[in-house]
């Protein structure tokens, strides 16, 4: 269990940093920071990081519970969508949730983005545990 944890971080980061490069060319960094009271771009840098190594984590926890990575990945990356931009960052940002426009452009190119943090993910995981020596289609939890 330790191990995974460990890959977790990793692979948050890993995606996070990825993610959050293609975040700040879209200007996004800065209204993460806004959910803090800040428009500093390093407050929304780390609090991004920190996301991600939560969700990192979260993924390596619950993935070796699914048969199906490829499924499971998706499936993350879809709740984290609606988790994040959907439901808390807006709520946060004194908007109320965006679920009613979840299927407007933005929000899907949103989701995209989501799907590629959890593609990231589950690379970065998978990677790392094929090292460890697992040669499961999903690796088992220690």
């Amino acid at each position: 269990m330790k191990n995974n944890l460990i890959y977790g971080v990793i692979a948050g980061l890993t995606g996070g940093l990825i993610f959050g490069i293609l975040m700040q060319m879209m200007g996004m960094i800065e209204m993460i920071a806004m959910m803090a009271g800040s428009s500093s771009l390093f407050v929304g840098w780390l609090i991004h990081m920190i996301i991600s190594i939560v969700f990192g984590v979260s993924f390596t926890v619950l993935a070796p519970k699914f048969n199906n990575l490829p499924l499971f990945t998706i499936l993350f990356g879809v709740v984290i969508w609606v988790i994040g931009p959907l439901v808390i960052m807006p709520m946060m940002l004194g908007m109320g949730t965006m679920l009613m426009n979840a299927f407007a452009m933005d929000q899907l190119m949103s989701l995209g983005t989501h799907l590629f943090f959890a593609v990231i993910v589950a690379v970065v995981y998978k990677l790392l545990t094929s090292k460890a020596g697992f040669t499961n289609t999903i690796p088992a939890t220690k």
